[in-house]
Formats: C-alpha cells, structure tokens, sequence
C-alpha cells in the first residue's frame, strides 16, 4: 500500500476536526484530539494548517458544502417547486441522521461567530455567512426562486435541526 498523500492527510484532519467540533466546540476540541482521531502528531496536523482556527474554518466550510451538495443533488433534474421541496428535505433528513456531526459543526459555527465577532476576529463570521448564503441560493433556485418558500424551507429546516440537537422526535408534539 502506498503512502497516503498531504492532500488525502488534509481531509481526513478535516472529517476528523468535523466530528471533534461538533462534539466539543471550537474551545473545548484540542487540537491532540484531532490529530489523535487521525493518528497524525500535533505537528503535522501544523504543517497542514497554520492553526486550529484553520482547521475550523476548513470543518465549517466543509459541513456548509456538504450540505450544499445534498440539495443541489436531490433538486438535480427535478421540476416543480414541491417536488423539490420534498426531494431537499428527504436528502437533509437523510444528511443528518446518517452524518449528524454536519449539523452539529455548522451550529458550533452559529454560536462561534458572536464569540469571535465579540473578540474582534471577524473571520468565522464571514465564513458562516458565505456558506450561508450558497446554500440558501441554491433552495431558492431550486425552488422557482420563491422567496416565501425558501423562508418556510429553511423554518421547517431549523425546527428539524433543534429536535436533532435536542434528540426529540419530530413526532413528539403530535
């Protein structure tokens, strides 16, 4: 078996970093955590990223990608703006009960915007809202562009995201 690449090395620290943030946030995940999920040491994982604010930033944009490409998947082809609708919302549904640590790293990233922004540091913030935005285009495009749509997307989305995170069935209030 041959060596495995920087570039390949990279993303594993990314999957890893996805799943130790979302367990822990950025304060609480060290960074031995990471390079120890991955089996790499602390200075490796430094010659790969300049600091763990990087490796953040790269599990952020990462789980607002993924996202992304789940809906523009299941739109692919499809006409019809509830025919998309439901087709986003089995993939998102599909998204975060396989791969639940997604939605937990982009709400670690939620709440580590106003910490940073409160800091100075405006980076994460313009991370957040740039992936925000491609993935919000790309359910509003996917559904005719409505805007009133697009909100009650993402209104169901965000309900969805908090049973998630609170482990409460979507049935429960039934």
């Amino acid at each position: 078996m041959g060596r495995i690449s920087a570039q390949e090395r990279r993303e594993a620290v990314i999957r890893a970093a996805i799943a130790e943030f979302a367990r822990t946030g950025y304060h609480g995940t060290s960074t031995a955590a990471i390079a120890d999920r991955v089996g790499v040491t602390q200075p490796y994982l430094f010659r790969l990223f300049p600091d763990k604010r990087a490796i953040f930033v790269a599990a952020l944009v990462r789980s607002m990608d993924d996202t992304r490409l789940a809906f523009e998947r299941a739109a692919d082809g499809i006409e019809g703006d509830e025919r998309a609708f439901q087709a986003m919302t089995t993939a998102y549904e599909q998204l975060i009960s396989t791969r639940p640590e997604t939605l937990l790293m982009q709400m670690q990233g939620y709440v580590t915007v106003a910490a940073s922004e409160a800091q100075g540091d405006g980076r994460i913030g313009e991370v957040v809202r740039a992936g925000w935005m491609r993935v919000w285009d790309i359910v509003h495009l996917s559904l005719g562009a409505d805007a009133v749509a697009t909100a009650s997307f993402f209104a169901c989305g965000m309900l969805g995201n908090t049973l998630t995170a609170i482990r409460l069935s979507r049935d429960a209030g039934r």
